[in-house]
């Protein structure tokens, strides 16, 4: 690959390479903050090429490829060689890691102790994600929480936020000065624009945290509280997760013990402030 970027998200490197030079332009911008890999050696390779020698001029557009890939997969505009990107180290992660268990949630921690709050695509757990780390909290993560089959402590993730559709200003308006990348209209999951993490977040992506609180949001109905049988939990859990079968016994361990151990609760929502008012409750009465 002619254009290159290698960096440090958490424990985990990456080295994301691409035949043209816009993707990693917008990479390299957002992500200018974030430590190179362990001793220069990267955990994941991810390449962004173009799907024939016309595409790299006629309509351009990026196919995404690396260690790991799904061979059938549709290419991208090149405008959303960004979202390609992200999409290709979500994927590495999703089809490769095996140290952690891994669980599609957004993470944020408070004192030493970390809540993970996950649920179907559009449950808001991005938004609550942003929100929460704008109140104080330390964002560990979006798109993963990274759980310690060994000790069971959560490890930080802090990608980029992957903000979607009416979220963007939600955000925008709680975060006036935060990093945000470009708006990227018209993506398979609508406009997406992301937040780059806080320097708290970036500084402290190295320190685990012990699970405290899982949440199951969802968004859209009146506001309501469940609390979940361990067996019902168990089951989300491994519904969560990308890597739970690959993993074997140590994410069948580290899924009980979050079962077993953590408090959880499902919470519904109709708005942002209806949700963050149910979490620093839940939180309060811990």
């Amino acid at each position: 690959m002619r254009h290159a970027h290698a960096l440090r998200i958490g424990p985990v490197g990456f080295r994301i390479g691409s035949d043209r030079p816009e993707p990693i332009r917008a990479l390299r911008a957002l992500y200018r903050d974030y430590p190179a890999p362990d001793d220069g050696v990267p955990d994941f390779t991810v390449r962004l090429f173009a799907p024939g020698p016309l595409r790299r001029f006629l309509r351009p557009s990026v196919m995404i490829g690396g260690d790991f890939m799904i061979p059938d997969a549709a290419p991208l505009p090149l405008a959303q060689g960004l979202l390609a990107a992200e999409m290709a180290m979500n994927l590495q992660m999703a089809l490769g890691q095996r140290r952690y268990l891994l669980l599609h949630a957004s993470a944020v921690e408070r004192e030493g102790r970390a809540l993970l709050m996950t649920g179907i695509s559009g449950a808001g757990k991005s938004t609550l994600g942003a929100l929460l780390s704008a109140r104080g909290w330390r964002l560990m993560g979006d798109e993963f929480a990274l759980v310690d089959p060994a000790s069971g402590r959560v490890h930080a993730f802090p990608r980029l936020v992957s903000l979607k559709n009416e979220a963007i200003a939600e955000v925008e308006r709680a975060v006036p000065d935060g990093r945000f990348g470009p708006l990227l209209k018209d993506t398979p999951k609508g406009d997406i624009r992301h937040l780059v993490p806080d320097a708290r977040a970036l500084a402290a992506m190295r320190e685990p945290a012990i699970p405290a609180l899982l949440l199951f949001p969802r968004f859209g109905f009146e506001p309501a509280q469940r609390v979940l049988a361990r067996s019902e939990v168990f089951v989300r859990l491994t519904q969560a997760s990308t890597n739970y079968v690959a993993l074997g016994e140590p994410g069948f361990v580290a899924a009980r013990r979050l079962a077993e151990e953590v408090p959880a609760r499902a919470i519904d929502y109709p708005d942002t402030a209806s949700a963050l008012a149910q979490v620093e409750a839940l939180w309060a009465a811990l």
